[in-house]
């Protein structure tokens, strides 16, 4: 089998369609090991390579909180996949790099493909694609993937990427303090690690302390980092340290994700010019009716008041013109045979 390519992003951005318009028909779906989560995968080809393809479920961070995000996380940061292909959606990136951000830091080979470049230039969004790459420090490209717009690329860029160890230029960096602790524990992740994995990612995770990924963690090394004499104690140190800085183990958590939101809108503003500032004018003021507590919760009453009613009278009526409309049938027919239509 060639190389693995894992496709991540964030639900609805036509990640799937870049699936299926890769895979064509080769492809099986299933379910992950002891998960519910459906799993599909397929093979492609291209000038006599094989390339096997994993299509993640759709999730919007890395810091698992349901069992999508837990599976595409361990499948990223654990399986090791050839390459991560992380696609995004063309009309509204900034929301979308949060993740990106995240798949950059844990992967080792990354290739960003931006999606629905055609919905984004019908609402004069221009995204500069070479900006974007040089801001990321990895591949960055433009496609349709309805239309198979700019699929090759992805290949020509595998390709390009084969010649070199590593394609990431760039390494994320945190706030102050906690890039400082995270120094601080570097040299003992990477001595347990024997450098054989991602030091600084590790290393931002244990100042998470998210207990879910944490246990991910200690089965895919086969021990835990933090029952390690010199881990537990750098851990230890790098934690007081923040506590003196002023950040509990919540604000640790809330420190590490504003990174990764700071981030993503300082890229957005650099590399995305809107044709129109009010572009998203409707979908914002359908959100704000929605959403807002004066006028949401009216509308949710009346919407499940409306399911309601059909459920117990709505449905009444279609059913009585189809009744009606099958008893005239069967009418007809008896008459045509010469029989009464009834018997009583």
């Amino acid at each position: 089998m060639g190389k693995v390519l894992a496709l991540a992003g964030n639900p609805n951005v036509g990640k799937s369609t870049v699936f299926n318009a890769l895979t064509g028909l080769k492809q099986h779906t299933g379910n992950w090991p002891g998960k519910t989560v459906s799993n599909a995968r397929g093979t492609c080809d291209y000038n006599g390579r094989q390339y096997e393809l994993v299509d993640l479920p759709g999730c919007y961070s890395l810091m698992a909180h349901s069992e999508e995000e837990e599976i595409a996380r361990d499948y990223i940061c654990f399986a090791h996949p050839d390459v991560v292909i992380a696609v995004c959606d063309a009309t509204c990136l900034e929301r979308n790099l949060n993740l990106v951000l995240q798949i950059i830091e844990a992967a080792e080979q990354v290739i960003v493909c931006v999606n629905l470049m055609d919905e984004a230039a019908k609402k004069q969004i221009h995204i500069d694609i070479k900006g974007l790459s040089k801001e990321l420090g990895v591949p960055v490209i433009g496609i349709t993937a309805r239309e198979e717009i700019g699929l090759e690329r992805i290949f020509l860029t595998l390709q390009q990427m084969e010649k070199q160890k590593s394609h990431k230029l760039l390494a994320f960096v945190y706030e102050g303090p906690v890039e400082r602790a995270i120094g601080m524990l570097e040299p003992a992740v990477e001595w347990a690690t024997k450098g054989e994995e991602n030091t600084r990612w590790f290393c931002a995770r244990l100042l998470d302390a998210n207990s879910n990924l944490l246990d991910s963690m200690e089965e895919y090394l086969g021990y835990s980092l933090v029952e390690d004499a010199e881990v537990a104690g750098a851990l230890k140190e790098a934690v007081e340290y923040l506590a003196q800085a002023g950040y509990s183990k919540e604000k640790i958590s809330d420190a590490i994700a504003a990174s990764y939101i700071r981030r993503a809108e300082q890229i957005s503003r650099k590399t995305v010019q809107y044709g129109k500032k009010d572009y998203d004018r409707k979908d914002r003021r359908l959100d704000w009716i929605f959403t807002s507590k004066k006028t949401g919760f009216p509308i949710m009453f009346l919407m499940l008041l409306l399911v309601f009613w059909i459920t117990i009278c709505g449905a009444n009526y279609p059913s009585q013109l189809l009744s009606d409309g099958l008893f005239w049938g069967k009418i007809n027919w008896y008459w045509r045979c010469g029989r009464p239509a009834s018997r009583r």
